[in-house]
């Protein structure tokens, strides 16, 4: 795909003293994804009370925030209750069997948001004795549904993964009722604390014991951790593997080593070591202040909020300037105006820029390109044929799209994946053919909104090609009109992505 030079616009930011500001004025939009399954919902939902938490933790939380944050909250609770079933387990799409992960998730979190809007207890135990339920003899727990995100897969099993974040939502929200549980899981968890061949599992067990209180098992985790650690002029942060490059799970691991550093020590040391991987973490966000994708996302907010609101101080004021080739932007950052997001647009010229900060208090700076077209990645795992049929003899038109989707990853399959279908101008779905594409070959879910008809897939097996099709009227002619784009991605790793574009006006598809 070629970006367009021509549409380039820059921006600089200032997040005024706060790492959280960018999150905090976009709490309804930190991820540019579809809505429609649990776990983005919960990815919408979480981020609101880790910040929530912060601002009431450094007295920074006003009225009108707590009233944006809590709506949002309130919306997101009830939305959540759609994809649970009579038992308390919540499932991605409301159907079929629950999924100890995701209903783990939901636990943590409604049991955290409860302190700002109301969460009804029984629902809380509900899925708490679900959960108790699928404990097996050795105190790990039973997997029901799928791990998020395959790569998180390793030489530790799933169940240790799975066991480890179970346990973790259990002692973040633990009470006297839970002990048994959680000291039979963290017999179970012990037994693979010398296995460390799968970084992500060992970043979550650290986590694990640092809230168990159990120092000596998590000063064990940690120094391994350490010595694995990508360590780059200040920065820090870990990979799954040498040889794995997804940001978004490197997130997550790094993450979890944030929160095991500092859920039980705030030594200049740890607070020293933890400044390396916030700064590397910051480097990661997205213009709205998320992440790749939902749990990164989730995460990586949680811990940072934990940091923030130990080195938060009220004090300090400081004047950041940036030269640019069309001369200086200057931004003040004072204790008033600490959580106000402050923002100016560069005119594009190519030439030196330069950053230059003076003052005693602390800002973080952005600065951000946006082209209409964005660049992909110089491969891709993901491939979708496109061909295309139109019948201007047909009453209206008619344009029938034929869609070939593959994956040739280094995986066995996918998580989920999204069909995202963009329409052409003047086109809308044929309404028999959406409900024909509902029932097709691995489709969980098909919505329509705006000009975009979003497929979930539930994955793709590597080297084995899936077919969908689908017809779009033309109810309004348009002159020159502009090709569309088909996008195909996996949910969780949204970097496996490939796009192409189509039109009627040749008849012809190609790739961007």
């Amino acid at each position: 795909m070629q970006k367009c030079p021509s549409s380039a616009v820059k921006f600089v930011s200032v997040i005024t003293g706060d790492i959280l500001g960018r999150a905090l004025q976009n709490l309804d939009g930190l991820l540019q994804m579809p809505y429609g399954c649990g776990e983005q919902n919960m990815a919408l939902l979480a981020p609101n009370i880790y910040i929530l938490e912060y601002l009431e933790k450094s007295n920074q939380l006003t009225p009108a925030i707590k009233e944006k944050a809590s709506n949002f909250l309130s919306s997101g609770y009830q939305r959540q209750l759609n994809y649970k079933d009579v038992y308390g387990a919540y499932s991605t799409f409301g159907t079929g069997p629950g999924n100890t992960w995701l209903t783990a998730f939901v636990l943590r979190s409604f049991s955290k948001a409860k302190s700002f809007v109301y969460i009804d207890p029984e629902k809380l135990i509900q899925s708490k004795v679900w959960l108790e339920q699928k404990q097996n003899d050795s105190g790990c727990f039973l997997q029901s549904g799928s791990l998020f995100n395959n790569r998180m897969k390793g030489g530790v099993s799933d169940e240790v993964t799975l066991s480890a974040y179970i346990t973790a939502a259990f002692l973040e929200t633990k009470t006297s009722s839970d002990d048994l549980v959680v000291g039979k899981s963290l017999l179970c968890l012990k037994e693979s604390i010398n296995d460390f061949s799968n970084t992500y599992t060992t970043a979550l067990l650290a986590y694990v014991f640092t809230l168990a209180g159990d120092m000596e098992t998590r000063a064990h985790l940690l120094q391994h951790l350490d010595s694995v650690a990508i360590k780059d002029g200040g920065f820090i942060h870990w990979s799954q593997t040498a040889a794995e490059t997804s940001a978004s799970l490197s997130v997550e691991i790094s993450s979890y080593v944030l929160l095991a550093r500092l859920s039980v020590s705030t030594t200049a040391e740890d607070l020293g070591y933890a400044s390396g991987i916030v700064r590397w973490l910051t480097t990661q966000q997205n213009y709205y202040g998320g992440f790749s994708s939902t749990q990164d996302t989730v995460v990586a907010l949680q811990a940072l909020s934990l940091y923030s609101s130990l080195v938060f101080s009220p004090e300090g004021s400081s004047t950041v300037t940036v030269q640019s080739p069309s001369g200086p932007l200057t931004f003040d950052v004072t204790p008033d105006n600490k959580l106000i997001y402050q923002e100016k647009m560069l005119q594009g010229e190519a030439g030196k820029y330069s950053l230059e900060v003076k003052g005693t208090g602390c800002a973080s700076v952005q600065i951000s390109q946006h082209y209409n077209i964005p660049p992909p990645p110089d491969a891709t795992t993901m491939s979708v044929e496109v061909s295309l049929e139109y019948d201007s003899s047909h009453r209206p038109p008619k344009a029938s799209l034929k869609l070939i989707s593959q994956y040739n990853g280094k995986e066995e399959s996918t998580n989920m994946v999204i069909l995202d279908i963009t329409l052409l101008s003047g086109f809308i779905p044929d309404q028999q053919s959406l409900k024909n594409l509902e029932k097709a070959l691995l489709v969980d879910r098909v919505e329509h909104k705006n000009d975009h008809v979003v497929v979930y897939l539930q994955g793709l097996v590597k080297g084995t090609p899936i077919n969908h099709s689908l017809e779009l009227l033309q109810k309004i002619p348009v002159q020159n009109l502009k090709p569309a784009v088909i996008a195909l991605y996996d949910y969780y790793q949204p970097t496996d992505r490939t796009e192409k574009e189509y039109n009627v006006a040749n008849q012809g598809t190609k790739n961007i």
